[in-house]
């Protein structure tokens, strides 16, 4: 099934169930008024939540309304944990490079994460509303997941059936801020601002033999001011599956119902280097810093510019019949005023 937000009066919004071709959506308040609350008593709201979508997609409803990706919040418009792994070692071994510096051996069994915002979530075509557009402003598309409660200690094999939804992620970086902030030893705040998250959530089962219960095989597209700029596949150079991110934020703690749980930034090595520009035939990339990076190692100095006030993103999913899984997330770089 796949389920999203719809914007109201209230701060959490108003969960919906959505079609398979994300045409009609219906609300569901005898179920659950808000995603947070089903997925808080999951076992007894899935099966309520899923018999509505069947009859949903078998034109059984009468009360529907079109579904409009404009006026959708986040899936969770706030969640109590989200945390952002980095799982696609080649996207970190370029950063790294970039600056000359090795890979520690460590990064190839211990996952990166950080512990980012998650009291204010922006919806999937809300703008990026920033200050200054001399930070740095980087888009960075990712797959993230949503659990149920996950008990300390749980291991990769024991994570797997946690894993409820999946939705899409904009984890916007500004990364002239970001040296700065990890040179005092204490990771990202300022330099992360909220994320955006796709119009849907889907259950696993949405996604067909793409999902293996580890991994998203498909790829990830980004398209930057009309321009095609990465589609690189989820499922391919992928060095920390989501079982195993879910068990690494659980090694010391009880992880609650709700907790989103991002890949990092999608990122694919081409004959068993860098990757290249899909103007060169390569899957281009889910982020500027990647692209700067490649720069900068070839040529010594980066010239693909940062995002500017102006500049939109956008990043969907399609299946193998060209059909938007998730909905797209569309954001524009504006001034905050």
């Amino acid at each position: 099934m796949k389920l999203a937000t719809l914007k109201d009066a209230s701060r959490d919004g108003q969960l919906v169930v959505v079609s398979r071709d994300l045409t009609l959506c219906t609300p569901v308040p005898q179920i659950a008024r808000t995603l947070q609350a089903a997925i808080d008593n999951w076992a007894d709201t899935a099966p309520k939540l899923q018999a509505v979508s069947d009859q949903l997609n078998a034109g059984e409803i009468k009360e529907t309304k079109a579904f409009d990706q404009t006026e959708c919040m986040a899936p969770l418009p706030r969640a109590y944990q989200w945390a952002d792994g980095s799982a696609y070692i080649n996207h970190v071994e370029l950063v790294r490079k970039a600056r000359g510096a090795e890979l520690p051996d460590s990064f190839w069994t211990d996952p990166l994460m950080y512990q980012g915002g998650s009291d204010d979530f922006i919806g999937p075509r809300d703008d990026i509303a920033l200050a200054s557009d001399e930070w740095g402003v980087d888009f960075e598309a990712e797959i993230a997941v949503i659990t149920d409660d996950v008990p300390m200690s749980t291991t990769p094999e024991q994570a797997a059936p946690h894993i409820k939804l999946l939705m899409l992620v904009n984890d916007c970086s500004l990364r002239g801020l970001i040296p700065g902030e990890l040179a005092k030893g204490f990771g990202f705040f300022q330099s992360k601002p909220a994320s955006a998250f796709s119009p849907v959530c889907v259950t696993p089962d949405e996604l067909g033999d793409a999902w293996d219960g580890e991994k998203l095989s498909l790829p990830l597209l980004s398209t930057l001011n009309g321009q095609a700029f990465g589609k690189p596949d989820a499922g391919v150079d992928m060095t920390f599956t989501f079982p195993k991110l879910v068990s690494h934020i659980c090694k010391t703690r009880n992880v609650g119902a709700g907790a989103i749980i991002g890949s990092g930034t999608i990122s694919n090595k081409m004959n068993g280097g860098p990757g290249r520009p899909i103007s060169q035939g390569g899957v281009g990339y889910s982020c500027i810093a990647e692209i700067r990076m490649i720069e900068t190692i070839e040529d010594g100095a980066p010239k693909t510019p940062f995002m500017k006030f102006g500049d939109t993103i956008r990043i969907e999913m399609l299946d193998k019949n060209g059909q938007s899984i998730f909905g797209s997330i569309e954001q524009t770089v504006v001034k905050n005023v």
